[in-house]
């Protein structure tokens, strides 16, 4: 009990300093794959618009707002102050491999130097472990949505070889003449929803089972569509059975170190805690981590878009597909600014624009090496070879 009182009088003391909201104040996108709690979390009505059911989905993943009321104990009544909590218990599931949803607050994240940047909840625990990736991106044309360059925030997993970067699947709506493969009291139909993969380590193809615990349509409903198809990263299964079979099947999936939502039990801001994100690794995602499609670290001095996506296909028996929860996400320093603009092209932050801030540069490129100044010297919130060529424009015209 005093454990849960501490986190949250410190997630409270957050909330009331902060002049910026550090909670999710938008859904823009929910777009979950096929799966056993899909329009179950958050509830679908036929019929219902889009509009209405991402509402509902920030009322699940969105702070959970108490106003100021009173209470009655023992005859006594007490007055009790409005409250807002970042994190609840109340969740939506993006469904299997790719599904996604992506959020905003009402402020830009800003990339604070040297800190862990974003917390993103999910509702893991030990055995139930279901990453998934984040992405970030930037509203560059300025238009409200999430319609730029997307880069996303390498975890532990990002550079092993078991990764794969390129992974493309599609989901087939099932047949109304469909007539289920039943397996056993707790698998009902074993060939539901067809998919197909390029998957270069395991099968391309393969069904999503149903359950008899979820009998609902897994198939998104408002999604009037014949196929449904997802591309990114996917990493490596995690799911193994520890024992039995059939119904009797023990299935159980590993974390990974660090990096992904929805992959350890979830640590609420200003927790006590060590410092080692290889111990604690879902203490939260730091903007840092940003790469761009090729691999190559990026620097973004604040973000405006969070997606997060179901990265694995995999299925364990009756416990059936993993699908990627998420709970809320916390702004870690939401009234931070950017930090201010130095002297353009001053890339290793000496005051002066010369032969150095090239070397400078080429070291943030190849090397992931820190720079003393602002290595974004084209200002497009990105560091690339554009800015290679911008720095030698601006030599030249010295």
């Amino acid at each position: 009990m005093k454990r849960f009182l501490f986190i949250l009088m410190a997630t409270m003391a957050l909330l009331a300093t902060a002049q910026n909201k550090p909670y999710i104040t938008r859904v823009l996108e929910y777009c979950p794959a096929p799966g056993q709690f899909i329009n179950t979390a958050p509830a679908y009505t036929a019929g219902e618009p889009v509009d209405s059911l991402l509402s509902r989905a920030l009322q699940l993943i969105g702070p959970e707002i108490t106003p100021e009321h009173t209470e009655v104990v023992m005859g006594q009544t007490f007055f009790v102050p409005a409250d807002t909590v970042a994190i609840t218990e109340s969740l939506i599931s993006l469904g299997a491999y790719g599904g996604y949803v992506t959020f905003g607050f009402d402020h830009p994240v800003v990339n604070v130097a040297d800190a862990l940047d974003l917390q993103i909840a999910g509702n893991a625990f030990n055995g139930s472990c279901e990453p998934g990736i984040v992405m970030v991106s930037r509203d560059l044309n300025g238009n409200g949505l999430p319609d730029d360059p997307w880069y996303e925030l390498a975890g532990s997993e990002y550079y092993k070889e078991t990764t794969q970067h390129d992974y493309e699947i599609t989901y087939y709506h099932t047949p109304a003449d469909h007539k289920p493969t039943k397996l056993d009291r707790w698998v009902t139909d074993t060939t539901y929803i067809r998919w197909t993969s390029n998957d270069m380590f395991g099968a391309t193809e393969g069904y999503i089972e149903r359950n008899s615990f979820h009998t609902q349509n897994y198939w998104p409903l408002w999604q009037d569509v014949e196929t449904l198809s997802f591309a990114g990263a996917k990493l490596p299964n995690n799911v193994n059975n520890q024992g039995g079979s059939g119904d009797q099947a023990m299935f159980y999936q590993d974390y990974y170190d660090w990096g992904y939502v929805d992959n350890r039990p979830d640590y609420l801001y200003n927790e006590p805690m060590t410092d080692s994100i290889a111990e604690n690794c879902n203490l939260g995602f730091d903007l840092e981590w940003a790469v761009d499609d090729t691999g190559k670290p990026v620097y973004l001095t604040q973000v405006d878009f969070v997606k997060v996506y179901t990265s694995m296909n995999q299925k364990g028996g009756w416990i059936g597909e993993t699908s990627t929860e998420v709970r809320g996400a916390i702004d870690l320093h939401p009234d931070a600014v950017p930090v201010e603009e130095p002297l353009e092209g001053d890339v290793n932050g000496d005051g002066v624009v010369s032969g150095a801030d090239v070397t400078a540069l080429y070291g943030v490129l190849l090397d992931d090496m820190k720079p003393g100044g602002d290595p974004d010297v084209n200002h497009d919130n990105i560091v690339n070879g554009a800015d290679v060529t911008a720095l030698y424009t601006l030599l030249l015209a010295q």
